[in-house]
């Protein structure tokens, strides 16, 4: 994400223009050209038994030292789950190459840690003699490589010694995309992550490509010592188009490590963020994430942001809404289950399960209400609560349905996300 302080982003950087033209890019139609007719009610099957990834969070990201930090009351927002508030369960701060600015992320991570949270962190530069000019741009020197590594260790220890125990560290954000910060090659990757990541003292994350170019992380699952000291394979999706979400090698060769996406806006950082029907388009984002990407969180950029969940007068927004029927009932712990994913044409399903609960997140992107016969298999009787969002609606409690024998019909309102719990 950009480096740049505040009136940067207002100034519209070449880097901003470049990551909104590559964020836009991926992006689809939000609305159907036609609206759908009436149609006899569509099915979509839930197969608990069939489990897929387990969900470890969602979230965004704080940086107090390119805007001000979150008040006391938008911490609440952002990792409370109660009414009007966000239920977010992953905080990303940077790692300050300026040791003076560690202590300026502690309120807000210690605050999201008592509140559940997964506190994870990501430098942009190792401290300033660490570094040297290079043909293309700077890097870390090949000699300060254990140096490096002891300040991550240290960074992770005053954290700790203020409250927070971070989850994991990030070796560099962004590498690929390090016109203004710190670059790293596949290569040099792998080597820190041989020689010197196996003495970090919290997960490590790799390699956090701007753009999920598998190219940045295929090296390290190639490389069995590299693989064996990194946790988190990390990524951003920045303009990353829906067909190059799935991972075949990392299915292959990732057993027992986590795959994070840990920062993207989307579909840009220049709407507002209640626009509506356009902030679908995050929930569409997310599911594709989830379903076809087979991420386990996702992180979105500024929490508080005019384009992002949170709006600046600390309110959520609609994209913070469509972002809250995942995070507030798909909790750390949940599993991805099958489901019938796209069962017509702009209707997108996802489903987990926690024990004998079943959580659905339905959206429908078109003009007319969709109809929906839902199966869940090897499910009895029960009561489907439901929450809404829609042009005139957020987060709202929606109507309760009758589940019989795992089977219930339910209408999505046009252009809107719907969430169901069942059990």
């Amino acid at each position: 994400m950009s480096p740049r302080p505040e009136q940067s982003e207002i100034a519209g950087s070449p880097l901003l223009s470049r990551r909104t033209v590559l964020a836009a890019g991926a992006a689809l139609p939000v609305l159907a050209a036609v609206a759908t007719p009436a149609a006899a009610a569509t099915a979509v099957v839930v197969e608990p038994s069939n489990v897929q990834q387990t969900i470890l969070g969602f979230g965004g990201m704080n940086h107090t030292v390119w805007i001000s930090d979150l008040t006391a009351a938008q911490r609440e927002t952002a990792f409370g789950n109660g009414t009007n508030q966000l239920g977010f369960t992953v905080l990303r701060i940077p790692v300050h190459e300026d040791r003076n600015n560690w202590s300026r992320e502690v309120a807000t991570a210690r605050r999201a840690s008592e509140l559940g949270a997964k506190v994870i962190a990501s430098p942009w530069n190792p401290p300033a003699s660490m570094t040297e000019s290079f043909s293309g741009g700077k890097r870390l020197k090949y000699g300060s490589y254990g140096a490096y590594a002891q300040h991550l260790n240290d960074f992770t220890a005053f954290m700790a010694n203020n409250g927070v125990n971070l989850y994991g560290i990030s070796v560099q954000n962004e590498p690929d995309y390090a016109s203004a910060w710190t670059a790293w090659t596949p290569a040099e990757i792998v080597r820190f992550l041989r020689e010197n990541a196996g003495s970090l003292t919290t997960r490590v994350i790799a390699p956090e490509s701007f753009q999920y170019r598998k190219a940045m992380s295929d090296p390290i699952l190639d490389d069995a010592t590299a693989l064996a000291n990194v946790d988190i394979i990390g990524t951003h999706l920045y303009g990353t188009s829906f067909a190059n979400l799935p991972y075949p090698l990392f299915q292959q060769k990732g057993a027992g490590k986590e795959l994070w996406m840990t920062e993207v806006y989307y579909p840009n950082s220049t709407d507002s963020a209640d626009l509506w029907p356009q902030a679908l388009d995050v929930g569409e984002h997310m599911h594709r994430a989830l379903v076809d990407g087979r991420f386990q969180t996702y992180v979105w950029w500024y929490i508080r942001r005019s384009y992002g969940p949170m709006r600046e007068d600390g309110q959520i927004s609609k994209r913070g809404a469509c972002m809250a029927h995942f995070a507030k009932w798909v909790r750390p712990g949940h599993q991805r289950i099958t489901a019938t994913a796209n069962p017509q044409s702009n209707v997108y399903i996802s489903a987990f399960k926690n024990g004998a609960q079943v959580v659905i997140v339905a959206i429908n992107k078109n003009t007319a209400a969709a109809d929906l016969a839902f199966t869940i298999r090897d499910t009895g009787s029960a009561t489907a609560q439901t929450w809404l969002t829609s042009a005139s609606a957020n987060l709202a409690r929606y109507t309760d349905i009758a589940v019989s024998n795992g089977a219930f019909n339910a209408q999505l309102p046009a252009r809107s996300i719907r969430t169901f719990v069942i059990g």
